[in-house]
């Protein structure tokens, strides 16, 4: 139960964003959830989008450094302390989490969190173990 995200290496340039949405939205590909970590001279874009296929395509077709990799998308419920709940299942696991991001869905009340690990199939594992709600990629995708 794998997530494809896309992430674009950006420069550090005005407008630079706005030409990755722009091809993005041309080409008629939604945006679910993004994350973007900078440095002074440039960024990892990091998303999740509703065609990510299709999206790395057309993003490096018109120029931009593009990779994907698999990321585990959790819902857990919008209250506090049921993230302290998941990320204690991987960190006894001895699961070391590289980063995470969170949204919330537009389909129900839970709180979409994206997360990278450095082991993902003893993580599915581990967390579908013990009863944390891992997000098919069509159920991510479709949010």
């Amino acid at each position: 139960m794998m997530v494809k995200q896309i992430n674009v290496f950006l420069e550090n340039q005005m407008g630079r964003l706005a030409e990755v949405t722009g091809t993005l939205a041309a080409n008629n590909i939604d945006i679910r959830a993004l994350y973007i970590a900078d440095t002074t001279d440039f960024g990892i874009l990091r998303m999740i989008l509703d065609k990510p296929q299709e999206a790395q395509i057309v993003l490096a077709q018109a120029g931009f450094t593009v990779s994907s990799n698999p990321v585990i998308a959790l819902a857990i419920d919008d209250v506090p302390g049921t993230l302290d709940a998941a990320l204690a299942v991987l960190s006894e696991n001895n699961i070391s989490m590289e980063y995470l991001y969170a949204f919330v869905g537009r389909a129900s009340s839970d709180a979409v969190v994206v997360i990278r690990v450095d082991n993902p199939d003893e993580a599915l594992k581990a967390l579908c173990k013990n009863g944390v709600k891992v997000l098919s990629s069509e159920e991510v995708y479709g949010i």
